[in-house]
């Protein structure tokens, strides 16, 4: 259940990447109907594990919806092999967006659901605040629907050659 999910403060790489881990876990056993994943480059976040794509395998169901916001997905490219696999795979159900126009040190790292979300404030140290509290959820979303409304499509599923 979504309140076995960590809520509050949280400090330290390791303890963001399991909070992502978590997250995506519940997601799946949940069902969680639509995701936003934010962050400039996505590069120290587990995509990479196996139990990570596994989890966003078993959430890829009829119905449901994902938003990534990056400022670019070289290093999505680069450093996720996996992810970018199962991406391909389920590329109807993913929104790619690309915000050029922040700063990467002002562009929001965060996952959201109607069910939970994280904000990392301070990506080098990896501190932030997670949880279902309402008022700092809709603040969080408010912001990423602003960043999406200014962002373009990018980082398609599959290049095709003419």
């Amino acid at each position: 259940m979504t309140d076995s999910l960590a809520s509050g403060r949280f400090s330290g790489r390791e303890a963001f990447a399991q909070l992502v881990r978590d997250a995506l876990a519940c997601a799946a056993r949940e069902g969680w109907q639509e995701l936003i994943l934010s962050d400039a480059t996505f590069e120290d976040w587990p995509l990479r594990e196996l139990a990570v794509v596994e989890s966003l395998q078993a959430w890829s169901a009829s119905g449901r919806h994902m938003i990534l916001l990056a400022s670019r997905y070289d290093e999505v490219q680069r450093l996720h092999p996996r992810f970018v696999s199962w991406r391909r795979t389920w590329g109807h159900i993913i929104d790619c967006r690309v915000l050029r126009t922040s700063s990467p040190t002002d562009f929001p790292s965060a996952i959201w659901s109607k069910n939970w979300f994280l904000r990392r404030m301070d990506t080098q140290h990896s501190t932030g605040v997670c949880g279902q509290d309402p008022e700092r959820s809709l603040g969080l979303k408010e912001l990423l629907d602003e960043k999406i409304g200014n962002s373009s499509v990018g980082f398609p599923a599959s290049t095709l050659g003419l």
